[in-house]
């Protein structure tokens, strides 16, 4: 399916430098159907922004049927039954940069470096709130996301999510709004050692707590070779949630870190893997999104045990 591409510049209310957040969007393109409506989906990149893995990744998504807002970190993407999407993609360092792609060379990687290229100072320094919540009336990046994707007259409301390494862990925050129908999180950081944002951030603790209990489903995938999400760290994001009885499928693959990525991976891309798991996660989204099921009514009892 043929898809346009622009973006929107939104004001950040805490932006000390006045930075705007800019979220690119990816439109479906149907001929003759001006008024056609489509689900949405937010994408979150990895920390490097909307690089060519992260555009050409909600491109795949948005040819699908949905409509695709990309920015700095986060992107949205909206489905529809017509197999078309708009995307949308957030900014997610843009307190600190501007809307362009970090490269993925050594000094992209040292450029907000404390120690190593891992410990990524604007991750450190940007704030919890920033990253996803409302308050005192201030909408910040995941919320700035959703409301953009719905407030286009394109898109019907229906709302997913997904990202890749923080990307992944942002996504999985945006499921704590209700208007997230399902969020599919890719090899997501700082889960289990509660260090995304400055200070402590607070995953672990809201999801014992029930934040996710009743909402939208989760989908969480990590390569079983990841040395930023260790066993036993995907062990204790997967007891947490077994144990607060969210909707999730826990996929572990044999792969490292990274290996959705076609670009400067370091030796970790494996594109069969990740066609696989494409396809998994769009079964979730048309399930999930793509159409108009109304509301969501809590039939759950007990399983008959039958061979």
């Amino acid at each position: 399916m043929l898809i346009t591409k622009t973006h929107h510049d939104l004001p950040s209310a805490l932006d000390p430098n006045g930075r705007p957040i800019r979220i690119f969007v990816i439109s479906p393109s149907v001929p003759g159907y001006p008024n056609a409506k489509f689900p949405g989906v937010v994408c979150f990149s990895e920390i490097y922004q909307v690089t060519g893995p992260v555009e050409r990744f909600a491109g795949q998504i948005a040819s699908q049927g949905y409509v695709v807002g990309k920015s700095q970190v986060s992107f949205y993407f909206t489905i529809s039954s017509l197999t078309s999407t708009q995307l949308a993609c957030p900014s997610t360092y843009h307190e600190f940069e501007g809307p362009e792609p970090i490269p993925y060379d050594v000094e992209g990687g040292h450029r907000f470096s404390l120690i190593d290229p891992y410990e990524i100072l604007s991750k450190i320094k940007k704030e919890l709130v920033a990253y996803d919540e409302a308050r005192f009336g201030s909408l910040w990046d995941a919320t700035l996301s959703v409301n953009l994707l719905c407030s286009l007259k394109n898109c019907n409301g229906r709302i997913a999510a997904t990202g890749m390494c923080l990307g992944g862990h942002l996504a999985f925050r945006a499921a704590f709004d209700p208007r997230v129908r399902s969020s599919v999180c890719f090899f997501a950081t700082d889960i289990h050692t509660a260090t995304l944002g400055k200070g402590r951030d607070d995953s672990l603790d809201r999801m014992r707590k029930g934040d996710l209990t009743g909402k939208g489903e989760l989908v969480m995938i990590f390569g079983k070779q990841d040395t930023h999400v260790p066993r036993a760290g995907r062990d204790l994001i997967r007891k947490v949630l077994e144990d607060a009885d969210v909707p999730v499928s826990f996929l572990e693959v044999q792969a490292q870190h990274a290996f959705i990525r076609d670009e400067s991976s370091k030796g970790r891309w494996d594109a069969a893997l990740t066609r696989s798991l494409f396809t998994f996660m769009m079964e979730v989204f048309e399930r999930t999104i793509g159409r108009d099921l109304g509301e969501k009514i809590d039939e759950r009892g007990e399983i008959e045990h039958v061979c």
